[in-house]
Parts: structure tokens; sequence; C-alpha cells
């Protein structure tokens, strides 16, 4: 085990510090796109009169805009379509450029997608109905209360949803952030249907077979299809430390690596994913869970016989290996457990930095030796012996040592950060979580 980092100079481009600054990454731009693109379509319609003609609203643009916007928020979370980009990106060959693989491995950021889909979509209702009541009061155009009610209680149900998303709302209260994403949603969904029948009755429509009614249809299946796949299902538990929990299934499904599965203790409860971890010639797969809040340690200090399983194996950060001839991988604590399938696979050459505390007493010796034995010269840094590493130094270290072309880190928020700029400034694609909506 390393016990010391060299200092290494390592000048960064100043342009590329910038460049690749947290603020700056690819969830933001693809963020920034939704809206800028939303904003023409808004400068163009007002331009041509789209919006405002006549002394009234259009109405149909402006749902139509709004019922676009909410759909690729949804679909772009779809699991599938998440599998699918994912297996999209990875088709591209090593020997391509480097710039090219690096930007394709950028492919986890599309909760930008996600998030300015939403935030448009809901600007865009919010006009909805302004332009709404702006017609009913000027006589133009007659909406049955129906209609009228239905929309102001989305409008309400979207502000909430919109307001628990935000990130200091949702980081400090979770569990009833995806309450709200879940009941709400829902709750939009159905009045969604409600509200376009019955505004296609106002103005005399056919709803079936409109753009309306077959991308409400799209959204109901995509919102619908991971609870189509619902089981509840046995689960063994062992405890190396009463840190950890290794948690192992078998119940016919062996996912891929690089892949997650959330688990429940109830079937509409709070969900929680995490990185499957499967073995070569082996049936089912584990999960490394640690303590990191109160459903963590319930779940550790009283670990249960069966547990829900929803949706379908999903694709994760560090499947993006594929693109490179070989990569660093650098965790911390449980953050092993998204990296161990990649090690036992071997399908692409890698170098581990792996930190945490007392390695052996915490997670067990059979996890260490089985680690140490899938990956080249593994840095295994004891924390209660050694203090806190400079992990963007070792990782710097170990990709000029081994010639991997990337770095993928799997720690906390600040960590991984920090660690994927300075790779990033220095010139060398790196990878982590973003904490995205």
């Amino acid at each position: 085990m390393l016990t010391t980092t060299q200092e290494i100079a390592a000048p960064a481009s100043g342009w590329r510090r910038i460049t690749r600054h947290p603020s700056l990454m690819e969830y933001r731009r693809l963020l920034a796109l939704v809206l800028i693109t939303n904003g023409l379509a808004l400068y163009t319609g007002i331009e041509n009169g789209r919006w405002f003609a006549d002394g009234h609203f259009n109405l149909h643009s402006l749902s139509t805009l709004a019922l676009v916007n909410f759909t690729l928020s949804i679909l772009i979370r779809q699991q599938r379509v998440i599998n699918a980009l994912f297996w999209l990106a990875t088709r591209i060959q090593t020997s391509w450029p480097l710039w090219i693989r690096w930007g394709a491995g950028k492919v986890f950021h599309f909760g930008g997608l996600h998030y300015g889909g939403a935030y448009a979509g809901t600007l865009w209702f919010a006009a909805f109905f302004g332009g709404m009541f702006y017609n009913q009061f000027k006589g133009t155009e007659t909406l049955s209360t129906s209609t009228l009610a239905s929309s102001a209680a989305i409008l309400m149900l979207l502000a909430l949803i919109i307001a628990t998303a935000i990130r200091p709302m949702r980081t400090r209260y979770h569990n009833m952030f995806e309450k709200v994403h879940r009941f709400a949603g829902w709750s939009v969904l159905a009045l969604f249907w409600l509200q376009s029948a019955s505004i296609s009755q106002d103005f005399g429509i056919p709803f079936l077979g409109s753009f309306a009614f077959w991308a409400l249809c799209l959204i109901t299946l995509s919102v619908a299809s991971p609870w189509l796949t619902l089981k509840r299902v046995d689960v063994q538990i062992s405890k190396p430390s009463n840190h950890v929990a290794l948690v192992r299934f078998d119940y016919g499904d062996t996912p891929f690596a690089g892949s997650s599965n959330a688990i429940s203790h109830t079937p509409f409860g709070e969900y929680h994913a995490f990185a499957n971890i499967p073995a070569p010639n082996e049936t089912g797969y584990r999960l490394a869970i640690s303590r990191a809040g109160d459903w963590t340690g319930e779940f550790i200090d009283n670990p249960p016989k069966k547990v829900w399983v929803k949706g379908i194996t999903t694709s994760g950060v560090a499947r993006i290996e594929d693109l490179f001839t070989k990569v660093v991988y650098v965790g911390t604590g449980s953050g092993i457990g998204p990296i161990l399938p990649h090690l036992l696979k071997r399908k692409v050459p890698n170098r581990l930095i792996w930190s945490t505390r007392s390695p052996h007493k915490t997670y067990g010796e059979a996890l260490v030796d089985e680690i140490i034995s899938h990956t080249e010269k593994p840095v295994i840094w004891d924390t209660d012996t050694h203090g806190k590493p400079d992990l963007s130094a070792l990782a710097l270290q170990a990709v000029r040592e081994s010639g991997a072309e990337a770095v993928i880190v799997i720690s906390n928020q600040k960590l991984t950060r920090k660690v994927v700029h300075d790779m990033e400034s220095m010139g060398i694609p790196a990878y982590g979580a973003i904490w995205d909506s």
C-alpha cells in the first residue's frame, strides 16, 4: 500500500481551468442549450405573431411547446433511453481521436436536458395559463370550468416540483423531494390527460390522434414502465463491519458492469440506487451499502430479508470505460462498489486508487483480497493510518506511470469535482457523478 504522494509539477492550461470548471460542465451546457432554444422559439414566435395575434393568445401553440419540453424532460430520464444513449456513445472505437471519445464519455450529463425541459415546459405552461385567462376575460374564447381548474392545479403542482428540485432544497429535504417528484408528478400526468381532453372538447377538435394524445401516451408509458417490473426479492446480507453491508441478490437477473439498480423496503417508499457488482461466470450480483444517512444506517443496523427492486438495470458513469484503452479508477470508501465490477471483468486495463479508512477492518479481508487480485498495482490508502491523500496527485502519477487515457472518480461531490477538474485542466479526460436533477 502506498503511503506517500509525490509532488508532481503539472502545469495546467489556464483556458482549460476555465472551460473545464464544474460551473461550465456539460450538464449546464445542455441545460443552457435547451433554454436558449426555447428563448429563440419565443423570440421568433413574437416576431411572426405565433403566440399572440388578433387580440388573443394562441393557446394551441403555447400548450404544444410546453408538452414538447415535458416530453423531452421525461423521456431523457427513462431507463431504456439512458441505456440506449450509453450504448450509442460506447460504439465509438478506441482508435478514434481522443477528443471525440472524451466528449462521448460525457453522455451521463443528459440530466441537463431533463432539468432544462422541465423548467422551460413549466414556463411555457405558465404562459399558456395566463393566455387562457386573458382570452377568457376578453371573451375571445370560452373555456370550461374543468379546463380552468385542471390547468390551475397543474401549474401549482409544477411550481411545487420545481421548487423542491432546486439543489439546496433537494439536498436538505431529499425524502420530501422524492415523494413530491413522484406523487405530484403522477398527479400532473393524470391532470394533463383530463385537461387535454377537456380543452379539445372546448374547442370542438378531436383529442384522439392529436399531438397531445400521442405525447401523453409516450409520457405515460415512460413513467409506468419502471413500475411494471417491480418485484420483491430475497437478499443475503453480510456485515464485515458496522459501517458496511454487502448485499447479494440471485433472482434470475445478472446485470452488466457499470450499472445500478434501485431498491426499497416498501413498494412505493424511498428508493435508493446502488452500483451493481456482478462477477464473471456467476449468477446474480452484489451491492456494497455504506452508512451514509438514515436509510442506509437503518438498512445496516436492521438488515431486511427481502427488498423491492424497481425498474431495469441502468447504465452508470463507469460504463464509459469502453471508450479508452486504459483507465485509472479513483474511489473513496464505498465508492469501490461501482469500481469493483470493472476490476473483475478486466475488459479494459486499469489502475486503482482507493482511499478508505481501515480497508480490511471495514470491508473485510475477502473483499480487499478480491480487489488486490484483480487489478495491476493497486494503491489502497488507509486514511486511519496515513490521513487523507492528495487524490489528484495520485491520479496523475498513475496516469503517467501506466499510460492510461482517462480517470474515473467515484467519491463524494467535493472530491469528485476537484479531481475531475484537476485532471481535465491538464488535458486528461476525467469523469465522475454530477449530482444532477
